[in-house]
């Protein structure tokens, strides 16, 4: 009797393991993503039916955007677009190929503040809050209960109490320690929650990928915000373990708070099906900075590969200068191959990532990349003053981007991302300032994976076979 039991046991499993190889093998973004899935599905059954069903590879069919549902905001927002087209003679670059994968157009009339690290990012955060008379729309991959969680608690529950309309949105494993009593408090104040635990997607799906790593604010249709920082106090470089902590955000103002905003309406739409395209302001004043920006929303809902596109497009654009920091870097095949021609072609490619590991194992995978764009002549600087999780970029004198999406798989494929991007020559000279003041607290890999500890030696390339998920 038992014997028949396991036979049937091990017949369902590897039963299983066909079926998921061949969905993985169907849906898999990459051929280096579904060999790896089928083979690993194929050979040890027990271990990989299991994670398939969590981390598996799946396209959001349900998952349908406010843009593509509402051609009234769309043709609105084309209106307001032509309206407000960037000058020819002002825009030194092909913007066609980031309007495209965005779905939207740039614009002028914008404004583009820097917010450099955590002080100045919530004091700017916490300002604008406090000054909000309609509504503010909030949305962080994680939020703590911490002294910095609470104080901004403290202000949505007072922005509500005076008449202001908060919607709050966060992400169910980003922010899975976040307390209930922290939600009902916000929620008793007459905040609306999209509650992480309820929310429709991926948790339908035993899924613990396709993560919306968005950290977003707008405040009356007229400011907003976007950049690296999550809710902790961390983020303020008040983590003992992880000491200071380098980030950026930044504040924006003019037509692509609109877009941005309804990046938001988009989300939230997914997670609560409610449509807030009525409930918010659509027009907007003009910035005097004017400024060119767009807004790139990516992820998995997208029908291309929309994350990993936008920085080949930024990559190939450069002609002088490619600076990009990101605290990951696990590249796909189409990215590695981009920086490597670009450093090929005479262009000053510059990658600045974290000299510290907050994840080992993404933190270990880079050191099995970067012997191989270091040899094609792209600099890799490890940053050494504290943690570095910004994710910026600055290509020539022509863009700059601001935003939450990193330089690995996760952020191309498997989560859902924005940048803010500034085809402006004083927003880019601004980043590449802020850059180059990095680059002097940073120190220049010169060793190669050999020359490494064994720990790196032998760490690099196990860890690299999780690229396609990491």
């Amino acid at each position: 009797m038992w014997t028949a039991l396991l036979s049937l046991i091990v017949f369902c499993l590897y039963g299983a393991s066909i079926v998921c190889a061949v969905q993985a093998a169907r849906t898999a973004r990459t051929p280096q993503g579904a060999v790896g899935w089928v083979v690993f599905l194929l050979t040890l059954p027990w271990a990989s039916v299991p994670l398939y069903l969590f981390l598996g590879h799946h396209r959001f069919r349900g998952y349908r955007i406010a843009r593509r549902e509402s051609e009234r905001v769309v043709a609105g927002l084309r209106a307001h677009a032509d309206a407000t087209a960037p000058d020819p003679d002002r825009v030194m670059v092909n913007t066609r190929p980031f309007e495209k994968i965005a779905h939207m157009a740039v614009s002028r009339g914008n404004g583009a503040r820097l917010l450099v690290d955590g002080e100045a990012t919530f004091a700017a955060l916490f300002a604008a809050i406090d000054a909000a008379r309609h509504y503010v729309l909030i949305q962080f991959y994680i939020v703590r209960d911490d002294d910095l969680g609470l104080e901004l608690r403290d202000r949505l529950i007072a922005a509500a109490r005076r008449g202001v309309k908060v919607r709050f949105l966060t992400d169910a494993i980003g922010s899975y320690r976040l307390s209930d009593s922290y939600v009902e408090d916000l929620r008793a104040a007459g905040v609306d929650i999209a509650d992480p635990r309820k929310q429709r997607g991926p948790n339908t799906r035993f899924q613990v990928n396709y993560r919306n790593h968005r950290k977003t604010v707008v405040v009356d249709g007229h400011t907003g915000y976007i950049g690296g920082h999550n809710v902790g106090v961390e983020y303020l470089g008040q983590d003992p373990a992880m000491g200071r902590w380098r980030d950026t955000h930044v504040e924006i103002t003019g037509p692509s708070v609109l877009q941005l905003q309804l990046v938001f309406a988009e989300d939230w739409h997914w997670a609560r099906g409610e449509d807030l395209l009525d409930l918010l302001i659509w027009d907007t004043r003009l910035a005097q900075q004017d400024a060119n920006a767009l807004i790139v929303a990516t992820g998995p809902g997208d029908r291309t590969e929309s994350g990993a596109m936008m920085f080949f497009a930024a990559i190939t654009a450069a002609q002088r200068r490619f600076w990009i920091a990101s605290p990951y870097f696990v590249p796909d095949l189409d990215i590695l191959a981009a920086l490597k021609h670009a450093a090929l072609r005479g262009v000053d490619v510059r990658l600045l990532v974290p000299d510290e590991a907050d994840h080992t194992i993404p933190w270990l995978a880079a050191f099995a990349y970067f012997d191989e764009v270091r040899e094609a002549g792209v600099r890799v600087m490890r940053y050494t003053d504290g943690f570095l999780h910004q994710k910026v970029f600055v290509v020539d004198d022509t863009i700059a981007a601001v935003g939450t999406t990193n330089l690995d798989n996760r952020s191309f494929r498997l989560n859902f991302e924005a940048m803010a991007l500034f085809f402006d020559a004083t927003v880019a000279a601004q980043v590449a300032a802020m850059l180059a003041h990095d680059f002097a607290s940073s120190t220049e890999l010169t060793r190669s994976l050999e020359a490494q500890p064994a720990f790196i030696r032998y760490g690099a390339p196990l860890a690299r076979l999780f690229a396609p998920i990491l």
